[in-house]
């Protein structure tokens, strides 16, 4: 299978720069596999498509301000992007330029606090705890969003629901809901389960072998608390659905099939693949020649996600985290 094949070009003025100020507001397109039908709708309807006893899984994972901005002894500025915390104030890290020295130091906040390279993407801190880091960092934006993080992206590059801190990118799928609409889809008789994966730095890395089979994913971790465990049981005995939230809460509900409720897990989904767990997935558009878009044509069909994709850019459909929504079933 060609990464040729996931390639797809799209005008730049459809990449969301800004999230909508409603959440719920953004498109929906529905894509229904088994009559390969499209149709258009808004997320606030999104309740229209699920039936009593089903699952909505939904990643609680919390996006942590890593994106840091220092300087060099020299006054040149660097930018740094926390990708782990090791132990202690030491973490792995992306570094902008890269060619920093062993043990230099990068400056933040006029001096107050600094850290020190201490080994290849390594940063040791010396700050008084993880909080002092943290307040001097902002959203960690992908790079195709052209600007700075501001403000409003603190609130609105977070789900509603996050509360494990851990991640370097957000879950975007799960930006469209309010808790508002959480507790309308719950009155209809859905249930709700919560799984964490922490989004690492592979979530921006490119696929670069024309045969994707040779590509290698990033691990992640991941956890299934024994509530979820036993929704899903429950689900499964009642002849409901299980819909995953992200392509993130696929990777780890998938990861559980095959007996493992937390740790890491590397799995790559790509067209070919037999799905055990998930029937239906709700996902943001994204970018061609990707882990994330093989995915999705993994579940809805190559073909058949192409001209999704391709009906989407000609609907003006906004792209990408802060764009609109899909929702196979």
């Amino acid at each position: 299978m060609k990464l040729s094949d996931f390639d797809y070009h799209l005008p730049k003025e459809l990449i969301a720069q800004y999230p909508l100020k409603e959440r719920d507001a953004a498109r929906l397109m529905v894509l229904d596999r088994k009559n390969k039908h499209i149709r258009h709708d808004s997320f606030a309807n999104i309740t229209d498509y699920f039936h009593k006893a089903d699952l909505l899984v939904l990643n609680d994972t919390r996006v942590i301000p890593a994106r840091l901005f220092g300087f060099r002894k020299t006054g040149g500025k660097v930018e740094v992007l926390l990708l782990k915390c090791k132990e202690g104030l030491k973490f792995e890290a992306m570094l902008k330029p890269a060619r920093l020295k062993l043990n230099e130091k990068i400056i933040f906040d006029g001096g107050k606090m600094y850290a020190e390279v201490t080994g290849r993407q390594e940063l040791n801190f010396s700050a008084k705890d993880l909080d002092e880091i943290y307040r001097q960092g902002v959203m960690p934006l992908p790079p195709y969003i052209k600007r700075r993080a501001e403000g409003l992206d603190d609130v609105y590059y977070q789900t509603v629901y996050s509360r494990r801190g851990g991640s370097v990118a957000a879950p975007t799928a799960g930006l469209h809901f309010t808790q508002s609409l959480l507790e309308t889809i719950k009155s209809c008789g859905v249930n709700i389960a919560y799984v964490t994966l922490h989004v690492g730095p592979g979530t921006f890395r490119p696929v670069k072998n024309e045969d994707i089979t040779m590509h290698i994913m990033d691990p992640e971790t991941f956890n299934i608390p024994q509530e979820a465990v036993e929704l899903i049981s429950k689900t499964r005995t009642s002849g409901g659905r299980v819909f995953a939230v992200g392509t993130t809460s696929l990777r780890a509900l998938e990861t559980f099939t095959a007996g493992k409720t937390q740790g890491l897990t590397d799995l790559f989904v790509y067209p070919g693949y037999k799905f055990k767990l998930v029937d239906c997935l709700l996902t943001n558009f994204h970018l061609p020649r990707t882990t994330l878009f093989m995915l999705v044509a993994a579940l809805a069909g190559t073909d058949f996600i192409r001209k999704a994709y391709q009906e989407a850019i000609e609907e003006k459909y906004r792209f990408y985290s802060y764009g609109d929504a899909m929702l196979i079933i």
